[in-house]
């Protein structure tokens, strides 16, 4: 008896563990074709630029379905840590402080011609560090109002927080520090370092492809992160949280703490995305960081699935390319055509939101969904 229990002991768990091999089987397929696919494609082209660009979306998304997905906390300002990661990336690698060092700069580890330039110039990894730190704080600093709030005005006070950044980005010129002043206002901050690695040459405006696999390299890391991050112990409590606040603190679950981890995590992804997004545009300026922007990351995740790291993934693929090629080159003339004069790109936050409604309508546990999330759904009795 005890081999035959044994025996069904075991099969179960090798049919268990089938549908995982298949899907690590299928992931570093997908890997291994995103890694090879710039070798086909012209390596300054517009595909390649909206490939980056689609990297870099995954990482946000990814950071905000922690907060959103996994902790069950709305986040409507997450723009605000892209902007600080943007400008922890513009300060320490550009030459906005062109007094440092009596004007004759200061680099750490970067080469020529960074380092002889005027102004602070860091090494890319030692940017992302810095972008993450300032983030986490950033994250820990919106949980705090958030604690005792619960649905609809959590979404409220972060809203206001990313509104606040935004016009802190847009007004920092009139705020002085350390001789200068805390952003560029609104002509921003221009000419930000391009990233400069150990051993690679720097990383250029014509050749797409390093930066490309930079940032898948940054994806794959975010998914190891947290894939790890839900299968711990922390992950738990972060999905009892949010199927449940009441019982996971009748349960022992240090709501306190557990809800300013995800805050702080979630940010964190967030600047790492702003400071790779500020090196490869160069750019840092308060036009981005608009809550339309806050709405399109949400939407990532909505359309996603709550909660799923893979449709997350292909959540924000899908968005990348509406956003950046099917609005902007396939279906730009369409309101012209119907006698209607504008584009389509200047009503783009009204067609998220409409894709935001019609997913929560028709498949509200999004396109690949959680098997948790969608269990707790299928269970959940049918709204009249």
């Amino acid at each position: 008896m005890n081999a035959a229990a044994q025996s069904r002991s075991a099969m179960r768990l090798s049919v268990r563990r089938a549908p995982r091999r298949e899907r690590r089987v299928v992931a570093a397929a997908g890997f291994g074709i995103a890694a090879i696919l710039p070798l086909f494609l012209a390596e300054g082209g517009g595909a390649m630029e909206n490939m980056v660009l689609a990297a870099a979306y995954v990482i946000m998304a990814l950071g905000l379905n922690i907060v959103v997905g996994f902790a069950g906390l709305l986040d409507l300002g997450y723009v605000a840590f892209f902007a600080i990661g943007a400008h922890v990336a513009a300060h320490f690698g550009s030459a906005f402080w062109a007094n440092a060092a009596d004007g004759a700069g200061i680099a750490l580890f970067v080469g020529e011609p960074a380092a002889s330039m005027p102004g602070l110039h860091f090494n890319f990894l030692i940017i992302l560090v810095l972008a993450v730190i300032a983030t986490t704080i950033a994250g820990v600093l919106i949980g705090v109002p958030t604690l005792r709030l619960r649905g609809d005005y959590v979404g409220i006070v972060t809203l206001a927080f990313g509104e606040i950044i935004g016009q802190i980005a847009a007004n920092g010129r009139e705020i002085e520090l350390f001789g200068g002043s805390l952003t560029g206002g609104a002509a921003g901050i221009s000419a930000v370092d391009k990233i400069d690695l150990p051993f690679f040459e720097r990383f250029g405006a014509l050749d797409l492809r390093p930066w490309y696999w930079f940032a898948l390299t940054l994806v794959a890391l975010m998914l190891f992160v947290n894939y790890r991050l839900r299968d711990s112990r922390l992950g738990r409590a972060w999905i009892a949280l949010r199927d449940d606040e009441g019982a996971a603190a009748t349960a022992g679950v240090p709501i306190v703490r557990t809800k300013l981890l995800a805050y702080g995590v979630g940010a964190a992804l967030g600047g790492v995305s702003g400071a790779f997004l500020a090196s490869y545009l160069s750019t840092v300026n308060p036009n981005q960081f608009t809550f339309s922007f806050s709405i399109f990351i949400l939407a990532m995740v909505v359309v996603g699935g709550l909660g799923s790291i893979w449709g997350v993934v292909v959540g924000a693929i899908i968005l990348s390319a509406i956003n950046h090629y099917l609005l902007p080159s396939v279906l730009y003339d369409v309101p012209s055509n119907l006698g209607l004069d504008f584009d389509l790109s200047e009503i783009a936050s009204g067609i998220y939101g409409f894709l935001l409604v019609i997913i929560m309508l028709l498949r509200p546990e999004g396109l690949l969904p959680d098997r948790r999330r969608r269990m707790t759904l299928s269970t959940r009795p049918p709204v009249r």
